[in-house]
């Protein structure tokens, strides 16, 4: 009964299907732990059961190799005794003929015993061997069961650090993001190029108001020197300077037609 109950727990175990039952576990990862374990277990005792169904099945076949050797020899004695009574009975001693051949009598009773037993034993030590031949392929399928949950399971926790990892590098990514130092820098660069187009502009309204004031300066003391020299000519005194005329003319514009009418 026993045997039968961790053959069919073996046969089980062997016909699971993995991807099915990963595909609805809720957390993967420990069921594939609480597996590993069961499994584990599993072809602990299913090798104990195994190795004792092994056992019991050579003490089997032990007594059955030693009934039929016992067999072989008691019809050997039975051959050995009929051949001694055939001697004496040819010797004319027909007491010891009879006495031989009831031990030859009694050895062919003992091989048919030994051949019955060993007879009976044969269909017992057939189950066994076909029991013992079943259980050692479903422990294999096992073991090749628990190498594939234990490979899932090693895969799953790679998989799982390496998801771990790429979250934590891109948790960095968009942290690096958020506070770009080299953004950053960019910014505090825009900010001193306006400051510097600022500074320029300012620069180009100085000059432009400079060079706007030193021209009405210029112009001024154009126009003090002609109303000085006019104001020479008018009183009868010094003679306009060379080049007074020209001056004049930059200061008023006076047509050359109003020079011939004088």
């Amino acid at each position: 009964m026993v045997k039968q109950s961790i053959f069919g727990r073996i046969a089980q175990l062997a016909k699971a299907n993995v991807n099915s039952l990963l595909d609805n576990a809720e957390d993967p990862q420990k069921m594939l732990d609480q597996m590993v374990r069961d499994y584990t277990n599993n072809i602990a005792e299913a090798e104990s059961a195994v190795a004792q169904t092994i056992g019991n099945l050579r003490m089997l076949e032990d007594d059955y190799n030693e009934d039929v050797k016992n067999a072989r020899d008691w019809g050997n004695k039975a051959l050995a005794a009929s051949r001694k009574a055939d001697e004496y009975r040819s010797g004319g001693n027909p007491a010891d003929a009879e006495k031989f051949d009831n031990l030859a009598k009694v050895a062919l009773q003992r091989q048919m015993a030994a051949e019955s037993e060993a007879k009976g034993a044969e269909p017992s030590i057939s189950s066994q061997q076909e029991v013992v031949a079943k259980l050692k392929t479903g422990l294999d399928q096992m073991k090749g069961k628990l190498n594939e949950l234990t490979s899932k399971r090693n895969e799953l926790v790679a998989r799982s650090k390496t998801a771990a990892a790429q979250s934590q590098v891109h948790d960095a990514i968009k942290s690096i993001d958020f506070m770009d130092p080299t953004s950053e820098v960019g910014r505090f660069e825009e900010k001193i190029r306006r400051e510097e187009a600022k500074v320029r502009g300012q620069q180009e309204l100085t000059e432009s108001s400079l060079d706007a004031q030193f021209n009405q300066l210029e112009d001024l003391g154009e126009q003090v020197e002609i109303e000085a020299r006019l104001a020479a000519l008018k009183s009868g005194g010094a003679k306009p300077a060379i080049g007074a005329a020209g001056s004049a003319h930059s200061a008023n514009t006076v047509d050359e037609a109003d020079f011939d009418k004088l």
